[in-house]
């Protein structure tokens, strides 16, 4: 049965059509928001997956081209691979969803949004999030929902409620938020130096525009949502649990999880894995399910000693952050790099700097953004967990991690006119054990400085965590969680920022959702631990940007020149800039409007590219001096060139004081000589002269 429901959100229309297309998935619903358009399935498989002790959810955002009316680039002509706007996309879908599947549900559940239409004033991305909660609600696969999602911007000083396109690319803040009736469940901002203070009152905005949409979202399940299906728990057996405890007593495994060197506690592990697996060697039932048994084992006894005894596995205080080390100048004739340790996390972070013509090129839904001047690149490698893998390239964690790290640094990088560089910063994980995606932030502002990128201020990152209990008022806020309490605990909550705010948050949660007293805590918590990272590690390191760009980084001179002269520089097909380019070995890139940047490494090339140009675009007058090379000898005179296609014709009694017979009897072609303009002749040409030049 076809039923189509609206609601006002934000002054445009929001329609949800429910039985019209998609009768085949579980559930699907035909989002309409503006005339923006998004299909929002969700399906599931009707067995769980065997042999897998996690919950096997995907989420997929498709961004199809007809939808902003373009034909994919390239040979192929069709959509390719995920962009990462449409990766960073399924991430934030997925994680306020995930926590609200049953744990001990196994089945496929793919969650897939194909954008169809897009309306600058109504984004994409948040119809689609809206849209996947809804699907899943009316549909038979079990969920605890409903949750909904909003986005909140701020232009020149002002909330606004689920901005347009055009207000989310160039306004102060990118927030989004998603809650359940009760609580915020997941967090994601970009932000020009926000205030703690703005930011909360921005989350909580947004998560009374969620309750809307909840009530919204309420009505469609009452009319037309399908019953709940039962499915086959995986839930570890009690009895297992007593036979573990019998074998392996709770002081036993809180001895072997509570130290601060990872690599002895998984040895503590193995051994304790090794004793129940001989244990059990006659029961298959048991030993299927024996790793998880021991992993949620282990989950109790990390959380009751946290939560009951503010006992952490490393022996820290709750608001204590690991050994921290800064370091700058690590590696050898790169453009600038820098090394940042937090206990057992270590990255490394490399700055490279070209010329603006190394932009990345950007195609994508977003008519607003073509390409990317500051690039921030993850990587993840198997070794910094001590494990073996082989690597096939960033997945979508290494592009999410990467994505948050440029969020907060993007506030703070120069223009492109203060600085006319395109910038790449790589982090790489050396360790892991916890919060990389923070020491990155750390180790690439102090890489941008070592590289002398005048950044307008330095930005550090941290973690909080947090373990609950029963109630809303038994919980504890951990400051700079480790790999163990983030696996054990119930949220990722990370900050970044300057001294003076926030520019970026993401938190990640297990549990349903956050009180306002949490979220308040751990944002003010990251603000201590960052004002400390900042002062007392970072800035003693490298107190600012060095003056200059780094010895092997190439120099960059910038002029501006008249735009109706563009064309004389760059010449036909390209063949004047072409000759600049080959005779001084620099780089050349102008704009529209007439800024021409001369990139290289040789300061007397850049010189020599830079009077060619301004030679080229000068309108000549009489007494003008230019050095030239003798291209062409004719019988009344020669031809030289003072700059790449630019000749001045030098009459037979211009070029000795004395008379000449012949031009050859004085000039050679190649002879390097200096002419004086004359002005123009009888015909209106401009007439040069070698006689007439002034001794130096």
């Amino acid at each position: 049965m076809y039923k189509s429901f609206s609601m006002e959100l934000a002054g445009r229309t929001l329609t949800v059509d429910i039985g019209r297309v998609g009768a085949q998935a579980n559930g699907c619903a035909f989002m309409h928001y503006g005339d923006t358009t998004v299909l929002c399935t969700a399906t599931a498989s009707e067995k769980p997956r065997d042999g897998i002790d996690f919950f096997p959810l995907s989420v997929e955002y498709e961004e199809k081209y007809y939808a902003v009316g373009k034909i994919p680039g390239g040979f192929n002509k069709r959509e390719g691979k995920a962009s990462e706007n449409a990766v960073l996309t399924d991430r934030v879908i997925d994680r306020p969803m995930r926590p609200l599947f049953p744990k001990d549900y196994r089945n496929d559940v793919t969650l897939d949004n194909m954008v169809m239409s897009v309306d600058p004033a109504c984004r994409p991305e948040l119809t689609a999030m809206i849209g996947t909660a809804i699907a899943t609600c009316i549909s038979d696969i079990p969920f605890d929902g409903p949750c909904a999602m909003t986005q909140m911007g701020l232009v020149d000083g002002k909330l606004i409620v689920n901005p347009s396109q055009d207000e989310w690319d160039n306004g102060d803040l990118q927030l989004t938020v998603a809650s359940t009736r009760e609580k915020v469940i997941m967090i994601e901002a970009g932000a020009n130096e926000i205030p703690d203070d703005v930011m909360i009152d921005a989350i909580y905005k947004c998560h009374d525009v969620n309750l809307e949409l909840i009530k919204f979202i309420d009505q469609i399940v009452a009319e037309v949502g399908k019953p709940k299906h039962a499915y086959e728990s995986c839930a570890i057996p009690e009895e297992l649990f007593d036979a573990i405890k019998k074998i392996v007593p709770p002081e036993e495994m809180e001895t072997a999880v509570f130290t601060d060197v990872k690599q002895v506690r998984e040895a503590n592990i193995r051994e304790i894995t090794a004793k129940l697996e001989e244990a059990f060697a006659d029961n298959e039932e048991w030993l299927s399910v024996l790793s998880e048994a021991i992993y949620q084992y282990q989950k109790k006894t990390v959380r009751k000693m946290i939560l009951k005894d503010h006992k952490r596995p490393d022996g820290r205080a709750i608001t204590q952050i690991r050994p921290l080390a800064a370091e700058v100048d690590i590696i050898p004739r790169v453009h600038g790099s820098a090394m940042f340790t937090r206990g057992q996390t270590q990255i490394c972070t490399v700055t490279t700097l070209a010329p603006l013509s190394e932009v990345q090129k950007i195609d994508g839904l977003d008519d607003n953004i073509n390409c990317k001047r500051y690039m921030h690149h993850y990587n993840f490698p198997s070794y910094s967990v001590g494990e073996t893998k082989v690597s096939r390239g960033p997945g979508r964690r290494e592009i999410g991690h990467g994505a948050l790290a440029e969020k907060a640094l993007m506030p703070v990088i120069p223009s492109e006119e203060e600085f006319p560089y395109a910038i790449r910063t790589v982090s790489e994980t050396f360790e892991s054990n916890g919060s990389t995606s923070q020491a990155s932030v750390c180790a690439s502002t102090m890489s941008l400085m070592a590289a002398g990128v005048p950044i307008k201020k330095p930005v550090a990152g941290i973690s909080c965590g947090l373990v609950t209990g029963e109630t809303d008022d038994d919980y504890i806020v951990l400051t700079d969680i480790q790999g163990l309490e983030d696996f054990f605990g119930d949220m990722d909550f990370k900050v970044a920022g300057t001294l003076d705010g926030i520019t970026a948050i993401q938190m990640d949660i297990k549990i349903h959702g956050l009180t306002r007293p949490i979220v308040e805590e751990a944002i003010s918590r990251t603000h201590q631990a960052r004002e400390y990272i900042l002062k007392e590690i970072m800035m003693p390191c490298i107190a600012e940007p060095r003056p200059t760009v780094n010895e092997y980084a190439p120099k960059i001179m910038q002029m501006t020149i008249d735009p109706q002269k563009i064309g004389d520089v760059v010449g036909q097909r390209g063949k004047t800039i072409n000759t600049i380019i080959e005779r001084t070995g620099v780089k050349i890139d102008i704009n529209d409007d007439g800024f021409v940047s001369i990139c290289g490494t040789d300061q007397a090339m850049m010189d020599k590219a830079a009077e060619m140009i301004r030679i080229i675009v000068t309108d000549f007058e009489a007494g003008q001096v230019f050095d030239g090379v003798v291209v062409s000898i004719k019988d009344f005179g020669c031809f030289v060139e003072f700059a790449p296609g630019k000749e001045g014709m030098v009459h037979i009694s211009r070029i000795a004081k004395q008379r000449i017979n012949r031009v050859e009897d004085v000039l050679t072609l190649g002879d390097k000589v200096r002419v004086v303009c004359l002005g123009k002749d009888k015909m209106g040409r401009m007439s040069f002269s070698m006689k007439d030049v002034k001794q130096r």
